[in-house]
């Protein structure tokens, strides 16, 4: 682990998760060394090894022996994280003895490689008793259920020729397979010192050992863990495949993340701001759900959301192809497309797929439009025209479907929910409008590249209809917002009354009065009569503006409305939840909260929307004040990564943060805009203005690298700039410049919004 750079956690956070992440296999347990009953998805489930779509164990505990008493190691002093494995260390009870536990995940892994290391810094030599416990628990995953899964209990054997234990489950072909590098003395089934009360249908398997460390000695034991959901033989083939090769395994998993690294690597003068620009990389990677049976797609968070969502994708994927993941984007969109088409056969974009291939929602309206534009992001990036013709049949099929179905008053405007999970919060909301109206331009130019004219002729016009329309419908002068909806006045009665409920819970009194005297403004109105409607200031209000479609008047006052809705961390996901005391930086685990709850929350994608509509119209240092609100939340509670609820609620990782983060430094702090199909490459650098050097290296484009260096001297600017494809094109933003000079020549065409230069390396000089 040699130049691999760790974060270490925080004291008070030692009873809070991590992951050690694997594509097929991941754990989940607490930085203090301890596997607690973890998540409510599955109530206390959700913890331990999981090998989608079952779980191996609930966990693991090594305890030693001093005195007669058994000590255990689940209260770590430190915790130390790196990009792709872990570290804890503990204090013993011996005097001068050192203990850590080190554990990582091979890539295509079905299991995980756990070393404890014993340091006798003393002056005497230390024997030591040893017994390791693995809480065997073989289980399916959330929905099992629904596809014949049905759990029942375990049982263990001890294979005493070879020295290792295989668990089962004794109604499914679950295995579980474990063997330790030091001699088995003994074993035993009975429950531990270190065990503890968790749910469910496994057990505890003990393995007694002994280690002798003299003075100065250095010594370890490892574990190795794999499993199977198929034949025991599989199992036990893995396991001694990670026996016999799990260093040169450590060595090729940290070489793909230094590549990893390499693509869209930026330099930065925020160094916090890079740092978590690369872990949000690194998170991303932790959260790739690879199952044979269905494919490998990016899943949604750690540890309650580890399976496949439409809406989370349409979000990340974005930035997954900005820091160079294209085979990653095509492999989640093929997986969400083929369930799709399986479970509703009519282009609707299912919501959510747990691994085991049941769909639990079929999809919210708001999915099937993004997903449309996630296409056009795509191909923008790859210029792989088979992609466009394969999934142009679901996209065009997607639309029909949501327009005919639920647009019934054919006023453009579809009605049900979209991304706010409301009660009752289902007419014409301004998310579903604001990706439909940019899903029919995307279709329209995906019509264009297929050279379907009418067909492209036909969305474009529904696409300038709608957007029209929405700042027309949508805008609410009075509150200088987007509305939250549109509907009818009785439909927005119930939803003041239940809003009022809400914010008079949770002591909003300025929301209270506000959502009053709405109420009492439209008494009067037919109960029919539809508007916009702006009551709870929810985050969606602002996806015209990240969308660019807003007015630029319009979006200038809405984002000065939105920035009234944010804390230290960022935006309220609801604005009538906003907290008054904005400077408060103590997290809700730090207070205690236990039930897991949206209301009250701040997350990082609202806030990251923000930073994103900013930067549309041109004002990159408020969307750098946003980004650093996100970096507040960065190691906050699990170091090396961001919570979903900021700082430190939710999900430990989440996917989305690589839309809120990497995807606006890279399109449009850099200004990268690709159009692979074409060949070129639009460059509006948009820096904040106290970065005036930077740079950015092998942004994947198509079969092309693009790298530039950025510097700014007064009302100059220099780029110096390299690709891979020299014939490519540059597209420069020349109405922005009174001058630009390329090579030392300068550039005519002083009309021209935007004119092309192309060459392997340019000197680009830019001057205001």
């Amino acid at each position: 682990m040699d130049g691999v750079s760790s974060l270490e956690g925080k004291e008070k956070y030692l009873n809070s998760p991590f992951v050690t992440a694997g594509d097929r296999t991941y754990m989940v347990g607490h930085q203090d060394g301890s596997f607690p009953d973890h998540g409510w998805h599955v109530k206390g489930e959700m913890g331990g090894i999981w090998l989608h779509p079952i779980k191996l164990m609930d966990g693991f505990m090594l305890s030693y022996f001093k005195d007669g008493e058994e000590h255990c190691l689940n209260n770590a002093k430190q915790f130390f994280n790196y990009p792709f494995a872990n570290l804890h260390r503990f204090q013993s009870k011996f005097s001068g003895l050192n203990i850590e536990r080190f554990q990582y995940i091979p890539d295509g892994a079905e299991g995980v490689v756990v070393e404890y290391r014993f340091i006798n810094k003393g002056k005497e030599a230390i024997k030591l008793p040893l017994r390791f416990v693995a809480m065997v628990d073989l289980r399916p995953v959330w929905l099992g259920e629904r596809t014949g899964m049905e759990d029942e209990g375990d049982f263990v054997e001890f294979h005493t020729e070879k020295g290792y234990f295989t668990g089962r489950d004794s109604k499914n072909p679950w295995f579980v397979s474990w063997k330790s590098s030091l001699k088995v003395d003994s074993t035993s089934f009975k429950k531990g010192e270190c065990s503890f009360q968790r749910k469910g249908k496994g057990l505890d398997a003990s393995q007694f050992m002994s280690l002798k460390l003299e003075a100065g000695e250095t010594s370890s034991l490892k574990i190795f863990i794999a499993g199977s959901y198929k034949s025991e033989t599989a199992a036990t083939t893995e396991m001694e495949r990670l026996e016999k090769e799990h260093l040169a395994l450590l060595e090729m998993k940290k070489s793909r993340f230094q590549e990893l690294k390499s693509f869209s690597e930026i330099n930065i003068p925020d160094k916090e701001l890079e740092q978590m620009y690369d872990w949000t990389r690194y998170n991303t990677d932790w959260l790739i759900r690879d199952v044979p049976e269905f494919g490998r797609a990016l899943s949604a968070g750690m540890a309650d959301y580890p399976w496949w969502f439409g809406c989370d994708n349409t979000y990340s994927l974005q930035g997954v192809l900005a820091t160079g993941r294209p085979e990653l984007a095509i492999s989640s969109l093929k997986l969400l497309r083929d369930f799709s088409e399986i479970t509703n056969g009519n282009g609707r974009v299912v919501h959510e797929v747990s691994t085991n291939g049941a769909v639990f929602n079929p999809g919210n309206i708001n999915e099937t439009p993004h997903f449309t534009s996630m296409i056009r992001t795509l191909y923008d990036w790859t210029g792989d025209k088979k992609l466009v013709e394969e999934f142009y049949p679901f996209l065009k099929k997607g639309m029909d479907w949501l327009m005919k179905t639920y647009d019934k008053d054919n006023n453009s405007f579809p009605d049900g929910f979209g991304m706010m999970e409301i009660h009752g919060l289902n007419s014409e909301m301004i998310d579903v409008a604001v990706y439909t109206q940019q899903a029919f331009e995307d279709l329209g130019d995906l019509a264009s590249i297929l050279k379907k004219g009418p067909e492209a002729k036909y969305y474009r016009s529904i696409a300038s209809k709608m957007k029209s329309k929405i700042n027309e419908e949508f805008w609410v002068d009075e509150f200088s917002s987007y509305a939250d909806f549109i509907g009818t006045t009785s439909q927005a009665r119930h939803l003041i009354d239940d809003a009022i409920v809400r914010a008079d819970t949770l002591d909003k009194p300025w929301a209270v009065k506000e959502l009053k005297a709405t109420k009492n403004k439209i008494s009067s109105y037919p109960a029919e009569k539809k508007q916009g409607f702006v009551l709870h200031h929810n985050w969606v209000v602002n996806t015209p503006m990240e969308m660019g479609i807003a007015d630029s008047a319009k979006a200038i006052a809405a984002l000065e409305t939105a920035s009234k809705f944010v804390n230290y961390f960022g935006a309220f996901v609801t604005g009538i939840d906003r907290d008054e005391s904005a400077g408060d930086d103590e997290g809700s685990f730090a207070k205690g909260k236990k039930i897991f709850s949206y209301t009250g929350a701040v997350m990082t994608l609202p806030t990251g929307v923000l930073a994103i509509s900013e930067n549309n119209y041109g004002r990159p240092d408020k969307a750098l004040a946003y980004l650093k609100r996100l970096n507040r939340s960065f190691s906050y509670a699990l170091p090396g990564s961001m919570y979903e609820v900021s700082p430190d609620f939710g999900m430990m990782s989440q996917a989305w943060n690589i839309y809120a983060i990497n995807y606006p430094i890279v399109t449009q702090f850099f200004g990268i805009k690709p159009q692979a199909g074409s060949k070129f490459i639009t460059l509006e650098p948009q820096m904040p203005s106290s970065w005036n050097e930077a740079s950015i290296s092998k942004v994947k484009i198509g079969d092309n690298e693009l790298s530039y260096s950025f510097k700014r001297e007064g009302e100059k600017i220099t780029l110096n700039l390299e690709q891979k494809i020299e014939d490519w094109q540059i597209w420069l933003p020349r109405s922005k410049y009174k001058k630009i000079t390329v090579n030392g020549k300068e550039l005519g065409n002083k009309g021209e919004y935007r004119v092309p230069v192309s060459g392997a390396k340019l000197e680009i000089v830019l001057e205001e």
